[in-house]
């Protein structure tokens, strides 16, 4: 049974920081920002506003006065809305969910992009919107360089419709005098219950206790309930401490065995031996059309998310329906003209400082105007694809190590790839590529950051070419590898009648790796620490070798400029392959290898940070988190060893039999005295011929067990832990909002969610997130919006960098970037740079880390941490 309360007879008792001696207001003290101030200046201006205004006096249900009886108004065919992002990683969640039901994009702008007297121009003078939606973010609303103009909106744009989500509610709240404090526990990727008054933000939602109504949580601060102004309403509340995973909300078609009791893995309910007590989840203004919502309606796992925001546009609808204001010209050309490539935003490139550019010339600049159209600077270069297949021929000449050791591995495999899907199991990868210096496209890209690019803005460097000739030229590139990458893929015509038949997406391009410093080309502003390898590192590969695990077939490719009836290659690949029929069960020699090691410490690794310090920072880690700065921070360090005259092939290929994985990779760029051994199980991001975008973030991970029975208890272990999932959830939700901002409304999903997979070493837990490609998006762009990987990040993106890179002692290099292809016709697939040695004269590096949410213990992180690196630190010891 429900109840609808009216809004004299509501009452919240034990409302968290009631009466409380411990109420105060929050402000970091362990990452606090110039600035950060208290409210007391707005209340005096907020007084004198609403005195010089005629505020029509309403309650719930009828805030809009008395409906005109003459000139009867028609609701709004479509509602456009003015998003106000706080700089976080689920802006574009919310940006999808309003795209779909108010039937036009929002506008998204970030926080300190406009001046008041320019977003004033918007709303007053070209009547651009109709409604606000005031984002999340990290930070607290107290401090205005995390909240911008978001206070001026909420206390002086008293006749518009806004909308505030967890750090926009609590900012509705602190513009109005209330206080911010510390939650009782920071909740972050997990579910609660959510009671209602039934108001019109929560029409047709249930709000029994068990009911269906259970939403996703991202917050370590909550509005003291005991501070709240009459002006504010409570309209939502729930339990601090009476939290969900995901999982325990759902209905299971496996029973869960006896044995098994969900309860030994989940957090404790009880913080300290407290009572729960009410948390404010809704506030609404007592005469003002603003609401606000401490929880995350856009995330994935909320239940009526979507209602929620139907609810807000009819509220918006209904705004205008009775209020006089509705008289004055909806801007509707306007506000199309400024549906500008959202993604361009991301990167700065219509950034005006002092107002949004209009209309044509707003979209003139916009990088994506160059997608189908060649760059008049570059050279036009027309592909043509030539191309063998071999049935059922892989296994008949010893499989893809063979293939590739007697084709690629001589001459210490110099200046080859391999593109590994040494674990193809269940579906988890089908195609392997491979290929070495080729034919006369074929050329090395070498990039390295300049000094200034750790100057705000300046994010250039130098690019070294090498053609196949070995020739060399280098150049500075003011604008940075993505544009260059993405000029080039664009200079490249091709016939797709070349490629018809073909069951995989790679036929040729650039196959390399992108370093984890990159970030500042994708929205950091800089990096603490400058790699000792190239930040990026590609050929172009214009011959190739590809295999199909699933049905044992071999293609043989090769890749020319214009016409032409060459095919060298081809027929010398294809005597080489048939010459190994009669090898085919050749055993390789293999040196002996040494007894396991159980760390990389007992493999002779030195790590950059002792146990210790380890552990300190994951404790700085949960302090950024409790003070509301990240939800999640993906803490790494790393292990080295001078290895000297190491074979590296062989050290990949002992790791890929020991340790076999979908998205595995070698890759050796000779000249750079650079070879990297990956036995990655993670995709970062694929895009397919069809323009389907796909992520497969893995959060959670365990050690496999020493017997049937304790293997299966640690993965029900991980798949029913609320911290693991929690990870998850939270990497999920950022993943969607990676996609959302290059996908077509309404086509992110999420098909796989909280799926474990088992692997030689762990189990692990993974998603998948696919949404549909934007037509007029580029492969790079795709690439820019969502790297680095948010799985070795965490949420929010930009902050959590931020944070990370003050705590972390050194460069992560090439670990944590990406590993990958990008196809002549703008397909691509990319790894996460995890599980994975770098040689870098002389010197072997294993990167490994975890992700740090509010649930995390240190001491069981590091621990985690630490198995990460077994199966790459024992590769290393067998040699």
């Amino acid at each position: 049974m429900s109840f609808r309360l009216c809004c004299s007879e509501l009452t919240y008792p034990n409302v968290e920081g009631l009466r409380s001696t411990k109420a105060n207001p929050v402000a970091s003290n362990s990452f606090r920002r110039a600035g950060c101030y208290s409210l007391s200046s707005y209340s005096d201006a907020r007084k004198m506003m609403i005195s010089s205004h005629l505020v029509p006096g309403h309650l719930e249900g009828s805030f809009m006065g008395k409906k005109r009886q003459a000139d009867p108004r028609r609701k709004l065919e479509f509602v456009r809305t003015l998003l106000i992002d706080n700089y976080d990683s689920y802006t574009y969640n919310i940006y999808q969910e309003l795209s779909v039901i108010n039937g036009l994009p929002p506008v998204v702008v970030q926080n300190d992009e406009l001046t008041w007297e320019g977003i004033c121009s918007f709303l007053y003078e070209k009547g651009a919107f109709d409604n606000i939606v005031i984002s999340p973010g990290p930070g607290s609303p107290t401090c205005p360089a995390d909240i911008g103009l978001c206070l001026q909106l909420l206390l002086e744009c008293w006749d518009i419709p806004i909308l505030g989500v967890c750090l926009g509610h609590q900012a509705l709240g602190y513009a109005h005098g209330a206080q911010i404090i510390h939650a009782s526990e920071p909740i972050h990727g997990r579910l609660s219950e959510i009671e209602h008054d039934g108001c019109k933000l929560f029409a047709n939602i249930p709000s029994d206790r068990n009911s269906r109504f259970k939403v996703v949580r991202y917050h370590s601060l909550v509005i003291d309930g005991e501070s709240l102004p009459e002006e504010l309403i409570p309209i939502a509340w729930t339990s601090s401490d009476d939290t969900l995973s995901f999982l325990e909300t759902q209905k299971f078609d496996a029973a869960i065995p006896d044995t098994f009791e969900i309860e030994s893995y989940r957090a404790s309910s009880h913080v300290n031996g407290t009572k729960s007590r009410k948390v404010i989840m809704g506030i609404r203004h007592a005469t003002w059309p603003h609401y606000g919502v401490q929880f995350h309606p856009e995330s994935v796992a909320t239940t009526y998310g979507r209602q929620i925001f139907m609810n807000f546009r009819e509220i918006t609808r209904d705004y205008w329906l009775r209020s006089s204001s509705f008289s004055r010209e909806r801007n509707i050309h306007y506000t199309e003209s400024m549906q500008v490539p959202h993604v361009n935003r991301l990167f700065g490139a219509i950034h005006t400082g002092t107002q949004l550019m209009q209309g044509a010339e707003w979209r003139n600049l916009g990088h994506f105007d160059m997608v189908n159209v060649s760059p008049p600077s570059m050279h036009t270069k027309f592909l043509r694809l030539k191309w063998r297949k071999f049935d059922h021929l892989a296994s008949k000449v010893g499989g893809s190590k063979n293939i590739f050791s007697e084709l690629f591995g001589k001459n210490k495999a110099e200046n080859t790839f391999w593109l590994d899907s040494s674990s193809t199991e269940k579906g988890r990868a089908r195609f392997s590529f491979m290929g070495g210096k080729g034919g006369d496209l074929w050329k090395q890209l070498t990039f390295r950051l300049s000094e200034e690019s750790d100057a705000a803005g300046r994010h250039g460097g130098h690019l070294l070419v090498e053609d196949a000739k070995g020739s060399t030229n280098s150049t500075f590139l003011e604008e940075g590898f993505f544009e260059y990458l993405n000029k080039e893929l664009l200079s490249l015509c091709h016939e797709e009648k070349d490629f018809e038949g073909l069951p995989f997406d790679f036929y040729g391009g650039f196959i390399g790796y992108i370093g984890y410093n990159l970030k500042v080309e994708c929205g950091a502003e800089s990096n603490a620490h400058k790699s000792t390898t190239p930040d990026a590192c590609f050929f172009f590969a214009d011959n190739l070798v590809v295999i199909d695990h699933h049905f044992d077939d071999v293609y043989v490719m090769s890749l020319h400029e214009g016409n032409t009836t060459k095919t060298q290659w081809l027929d010398d690949t294809e005597t080489k392959l048939v010459s190994l029929k009669g090898s085919a069960t050749r055993k390789l020699d293999e040196r002996i290898l040494k007894a396991a090691a159980s760390s990389p410490h007992e493999a002779g690794f030195h790590s950059e940070k002792s146990r210790e310090q380890y552990i300190s920072d994951v404790e700085k880690c949960l302090e950024y988190i409790k003070d509301g700065e990240s939800y999640e921070l993906c803490l790494t360090t790393q292990f080295r060893k001078s290895v000297g005259e190491v074979d590296p092939l062989r050290l990949y290929l002992h790791l890929r039999e020991e340790n076999p994985a979908p998205y595995a990779s070698w890759l050796n760029f000779s000249k750079e005295k650079l070879c990297i051994c990956s036995s990655s199980p993670e995709r970062f991001l694929r895009l397919d011929r069809s323009g389907v975008l796909e992520a497969k973030p893995i959060k959670g991970t365990i050690a496999r067990g020493a017997t049937l029975e304790e293997d299966e208890r640690l993965k029900l272990h991980l798949q029913y832990s609320e911290k693991d999932q929690a990870e998850n959830l939270m990497i999920v939700d950022l993943l969607r909002n990676d996609l959302g901002r290059v996908c077509e409304p309404g086509t992110v999903c999420v098909p796989h969610l909280m799926e474990v997979e088992s692997y030689a070493t762990v189990h692990t837990m993974v998603s998948t997130i696919q949404g549909e490609k934007q037509s007029n998006v580029s492969a790079v762009d795709c690439v820019k919006a969502a790297f680095p990987g948010g799985s070795m990040t965490g949420a929010p993106k930009l902050r959590s960098m931020e944070l990370l890179d003050s705590i972390e002692s050194c460069s992560r290099g090439i670990y944590s970037g990406s590993i990958g292809f990008f196809s002549y016709n703008q397909t691509f697939d990319l790894n996460i740079v995890i599980r994975t040695v770098v040689i870098h004269e002389d010197e072997a590096s294993i990167g490994a880390g975890g992700a740090i949410v509010a649930l995390s213990d240190p001491e069981k992180e590091y621990e985690e941490m630490v198995l990460k690196t077994r199966a790459p630190a024992n590769a290393v010891m067998g040699f």
